[in-house]
């Protein structure tokens, strides 16, 4: 929690001499989450299925009427990962009897922190309404993972898992997409988006491990090398949230 909160306030100052070129002008803050379409690359080819998880996000940004720009700066909690899905099956056993395995995932999580610096251009669209495409340059601190079963039935299936001492807790990335903004009043509205986020780095990279002693009695040799392994993540993003103006008015 604590690093969350001090993400929150760096994201949040951070905003602020982001934006500070344009001279105490109005500016727009919220809150917004949703769902998180999350892949990952292993080993330069796509060899998982989807993570399904939520993201939540603070955010603040410039307002000024005339102008189709605007700067943001948000900070928040995203999930990147992916999953091995089996699914429900039966076998038939030499007596006649039936044996049911049933349906399992295996999640590999990266819990992470994230804070973006971009740049908005919107375009009028209904009423009030604007569409708008965004760019910024992100970048991730890694709070946690869960990268192996809660029960691994066997102890030699530890070598196809990540280990945690490869994980790279800082990535950097890019976070590109649009959405529409939608005014319920003058200075209180709505704001749906959609997001692609890719990273640039790998949130996992091992080397080669060689001569690791085979836990496997059946696997023939006594060592055995572990092969590299690379991660790197993308993101699909679908949000929702609260948008908020705080509205500077000069008086002469």
């Amino acid at each position: 929690m604590g690093k969350i909160n001090l993400l929150v306030s760096l994201s949040f100052w951070i905003g602020l001499l982001w934006m500070q070129p344009v001279h105490s002008q109005s500016y727009a803050f919220g809150l917004k989450g949703g769902l998180t379409i999350a892949t990952q690359k292993w080993d330069n080819s796509f060899q998982r299925d989807p993570l399904f998880r939520q993201h939540a996000i603070l955010f603040i940004e410039s307002v000024e009427e005339d102008q189709p720009f605007a700067l943001f700066a948000q900070g928040g909690y995203h999930v990147k990962g992916s999953a091995i899905r089996t699914f429900r099956s039966v076998y038939t056993q030499p007596d006649g009897s039936m044996i049911e395995v049933p349906s399992y995932t295996t999640p590999f999580v990266f819990n992470n922190l994230s804070l973006t610096l971009g740049a908005k251009q919107k375009f009028p669209f209904s009423g009030q309404k604007k569409l708008y495409y965004l760019f910024g340059i992100r970048g991730d601190y890694t709070v946690s993972t869960k990268l192996r079963p809660d029960n691994l039935a066997n102890d030699y299936l530890f070598t196809i898992y990540p280990f945690e001492e490869f994980v790279n807790e800082f990535n950097y990335g890019a976070t590109v997409g649009g959405g529409i903004e939608l005014p319920f009043t003058e200075l209180v509205g709505l704001v749906l988006e959609l997001t692609v986020n890719p990273d640039f780095t790998k949130q996992y990279n091992q080397p080669i491990i060689r001569n690791v002693i085979n836990p496997n009695p059946f696997g023939g040799s006594n060592l055995i090398d572990i092969p590299e392994r690379q991660i790197v993540n993308t993101t699909f993003e679908v949000t929702l949230g609260f948008r908020f103006i705080n509205k500077i008015v000069y008086i002469d």
